[in-house]
């Protein structure tokens, strides 16, 4: 097993929690020292700098929103001057105002071990060649990654997104190992390569993929590895905080957040009230290193639960386990909880189905009506009715007894679906709430 920086990676877990006691009221001291916003905040809670003196007491601290970076837009959090900024990213939402983040030198040099560590612990290093696929500019999954890669050593092929058959002739022509993009796009594209007659388990050198920006499942997953016989491992990160930072280890079993940069929550959504290991609720982060941008309990929105039983792999650093949805991503359909998630994995365990779906929800008389637009694969598609009806009954059945509420189920050629070349959109509600 390889590591990046085994005294950091495998330190005992009472030596970081120390370490992370120390660096959590360094940051409230600093914040409280550097940024307006969170002197008023900690205020208005009733807290101050010395209030805080141990890890417990951290859920005195208030937390932080993503509209609060909305609001403040665009530098209104910073805690330095323009003068020590390197670089801006800009997330840009649905609504209102896009998220600005700026970094520090520093700030950059612990985005790259972050991902150094995280690329290291599934096998990435200087013999490979990654072809990163994530969009490049504002957004920062592609300058993520790359930085990341050249880190570890590995030799980038910057491509970002799109021009699918250009990526795949330079996939086999410069050799490329791992593949980083959003798992839609990584579908797409090996449905573009067998369109034209070319094979990414025997044709390439592709081993690795490294896919998020894009909830999936581990249903998913097995259906990308036995596709194309590379190892697909998850990656996390946010924009607010710096894009990607973590991914699973070579083990598969759960994401490594490292505890000297990072101190994770999980909250019931609804109170605010911190769970237990082991309960699913809302992620939240404390940033202990950033510089220009802290945040403190920031609510990132994203549902998982906490492992913090020791890996397989030695590092002693929590692992979340595999986002399933995000809060604000969640339907309630006939006062029924769904996620897209939970959908595709019951689709992905029906092998007549394809890989790509559309939830489509109206509502029709008051009442909330929810179908599930599926693509079928080239060996389930029939010219027969009653083998489509039959299929199609299948599937609904299967979607009721996980998601408990009926859905309609309406079985549609492959290609059908519109094909996404970053984050695929998977829902569609026209219900006017």
């Amino acid at each position: 097993m390889e590591y990046w920086n085994p005294l950091v990676e495998r330190m005992p877990v009472e030596e970081l929690k120390m370490l992370q006691e120390k660096k959590l009221k360094n940051l409230v001291e600093y914040v409280y020292q550097h940024s307006h916003f969170y002197n008023k905040r900690f205020d208005d809670a009733g807290v101050k700098p010395e209030d805080i003196r141990k890890l417990d007491d951290l859920k005195k601290l208030p937390f932080t929103y993503k509209s609060d970076l909305r609001d403040t837009y665009p530098m209104g959090m910073f805690c330095v001057s323009n003068e020590r900024l390197v670089r801006f990213h800009v997330s840009s939402g649905t609504t209102g105002k896009p998220t600005v983040v700026g970094y520090t030198h520093n700030d950059i040099n612990e985005w790259n071990t972050s991902l150094a560590r995280a690329l290291t612990s599934i096998g990435v290093g200087r013999e490979d060649i990654i072809q990163v696929s994530y969009g490049y500019g504002l957004f920062t999954g592609g300058l993520g990654l790359h930085y990341g890669a050249e880190e570890v050593g590995s030799t980038v092929l910057p491509t970002s997104s799109g021009n699918t058959e250009k990526q795949l002739e330079m996939m086999q022509d410069l050799n490329t190992s791992v593949i980083a993009c959003t798992p839609s796009y990584f579908l797409f594209m090996n449905e573009v390569a067998n369109q034209v007659g070319l094979s990414i388990r025997n044709d390439t050198k592709l081993r690795t993929g490294i896919f998020g920006a894009e909830p999936w499942s581990e249903e998913m997953r097995a259906r990308i590895e036995e596709a194309t016989g590379i190892k697909a491992y998850d990656v996390y990160g946010t924009s607010e905080l710096s894009g990607p930072l973590f991914t699973e280890c070579q083990y598969q079993d759960g994401i490594h957040i490292w505890a000297d940069q990072f101190l994770i929550e999980v909250i019931d959504p609804e109170t605010g009230e911190q769970l237990g290991d082991g309960e699913s609720g809302e992620l939240v982060i404390t940033t202990l290193a950033k510089e220009a941008l802290p945040l403190i309990r920031y609510r990132i929105g994203d549902i998982t639960v906490i492992n913090k039983q020791p890996c397989s792999c030695g590092r002693t650093h929590p692992r979340i386990m595999r986002v399933f949805g995000r809060a604000d991503d969640m339907l309630i359909v006939r006062g029924i909880n769904v996620f897209p998630g939970q959908v595709e994995s019951v689709l992905m365990n029906i092998p007549q189905v394809g890989e790509h779906f559309m939830i489509i929800v109206d509502r029709i008389n008051e009442l909330d009506i929810m179908k599930v637009q599926i693509e079928m694969t080239d060996e389930a598609f029939s010219d027969k009715i009653n083998d489509i009806i039959s299929l199609e009954k299948k599937v609904a059945d299967s979607l009721k007894s996980v998601l408990n509420i009926a859905v309609k189920v309406e079985l549609v050629e492959k290609g059908t679906i519109p094909r996404s070349m970053g984050k695929a959109k998977k829902v569609i509600d026209n219900r006017k709430l």
